[in-house]
């Protein structure tokens, strides 16, 4: 399966009754295996899940921690990226060079990739000490 048509299937499963903005993600991992997340509100805003997240979260279950590619797909004019949270998170398990299809379902898309979201990411070089 595609990877943006995994995330279109997802999105329609987006759990989103306050905003009725549905996302949906697909990640793949280096196995080539395709993991899905879609949006998970809650009533106390705060407490929703990105559908990045899940992806990201369905990956790790499934045993493996590199991205190699990564789609989202929204109901917008434009291409919805990812917050700021998932961004980070993104870069946590993917290179700055992997990359990443913003589309909406009327089937605009924008190429990009993890390093043009999150330049100057937060890494374990800073943890570390050594750059």
């Amino acid at each position: 399966m595609a990877l943006l048509d995994a995330a279109r299937d997802v999105r329609e499963r987006a759990y989103a009754p306050y905003s009725n903005f549905k996302v949906g993600a697909a990640v793949r991992g280096a196995s080539g295996r395709v993991y899905v997340g879609c949006n998970v509100e809650n009533v106390a805003y705060p407490e929703g899940t990105c559908a990045e997240a899940g992806a990201i979260a369905a990956m790790i279950a499934a045993g493996e921690t590199e991205i190699v590619e990564v789609a989202v797909i929204a109901d917008s004019q434009g291409p919805v990226p990812p917050c700021g949270g998932c961004r980070q998170k993104l870069a946590e398990f993917g290179r700055p060079e992997t990359p990443v299809l913003l589309a909406t379902i009327r089937g605009t898309e924008l190429a990009t990739t993890i390093g043009e979201l999150l330049p100057g990411r937060f890494g374990i070089s800073h943890m570390s000490g050594t750059e």
